[in-house]
């Protein structure tokens, strides 16, 4: 039905529309039904744990025998031929992420609820997917947020000195620890992998760069990249996860292992697409 069909038929779409923004909502919170769900619970746990152990001791290996050392040899803060490093940060930076996702979801509502049949479910989940996305970027940047606030550890341009911390300081030169632009961008590189595999290097290669223009711009040090990277693995990690016990845009096999279920067809989308905005 057309969005702009007389009285009765606005309704009607808002109706649906406000329909499907429950449902969207209400899927994430329901009870967990997946019978698996127990087998996926412990092979994430022992990755966390290996992740958390390996990445841990690196962490501190970094902050005694590397930080120092990458601060001496960055150039110096602010230096004008880095603009280009600094547009190439902000695809990193979790607000713009964020809203690039919140946005697409918003279409993806407003799109819906003018289909029907196949139309209607591939675009749905399609939403499902988008949905995952921001929800697996969002969490860890909830938690690199608190870790920010507790730890306190000053930005390398504050002092210079590696071991420099205020706790609970909550000022953006006290925001070291762990990096945000490092924990957006794992986090994505991890939830789009996670649906689509083929994307894997790609995604790697993204989150590597952001991670590198936060040492080359002296916004962080090398150590809070790789807390960064943790935290967004391990909270993406997490969402999925939780999708998946809910039977959400994810499998799990007998043992244990999530799997992307099969998605729309990037030739189904665009044949969705024209129906969507077809008079």
């Amino acid at each position: 039905m057309p969005v702009h069909a007389g009285r009765g038929g606005s309704h009607g779409y808002l109706s649906r529309l406000g329909s499907q923004v429950w449902r969207s909502l209400a899927q994430l919170v329901r009870a967990p039904s997946h019978s698996r769900r127990a087998e996926a619970a412990r092979r994430v746990a022992r990755h966390v744990l290996w992740l958390v152990a390996g990445l841990g001791m690196a962490i501190i290996a970094l902050m005694y025998l590397l930080d120092a050392w990458e601060i001496a040899r960055m150039p110096k803060r602010g230096t004008p031929s880095l603009w280009w490093v600094r547009v190439i940060t902000d695809f990193g930076k979790d607000e713009y992420v964020l809203t690039a996702l919140a946005a697409l979801m918003i279409l993806i509502a407003i799109l819906s609820p003018a289909l029907h049949g196949i139309r209607r479910f591939l675009l749905l989940r399609l939403g499902t997917r988008v949905q995952f996305l921001f929800v697996a970027v969002l969490v860890p940047n909830l938690v690199a947020d608190l870790f920010k606030w507790g730890v306190g550890r000053g930005r390398p341009f504050v002092g210079g000195d590696v071991f420099n911390f205020s706790h609970f300081a909550g000022t953006p030169a006290y925001s070291s620890f762990p990096s945000g632009h490092a924990t957006t961008a794992f986090a994505l590189a991890f939830a789009v992998a996670a649906i689509w595999p083929a994307a894997r290097s790609a995604m790697i290669v993204y989150a590597l760069i952001i991670a590198a223009t936060r040492l080359v711009l002296l916004a962080h040090h090398p150590s809070d990249v790789v807390a960064g990277a943790l935290v967004g693995v391990i909270g993406a990690m997490f969402v999925r996860y939780w999708f998946a016990a809910r039977r959400l845009g994810f499998a799990i096999h007998r043992n244990g292992a999530i799997v992307p279920l099969a998605g729309p067809s990037a030739g189904r989308l665009k044949r969705v697409a024209r129906g969507a905005f077809a008079p």
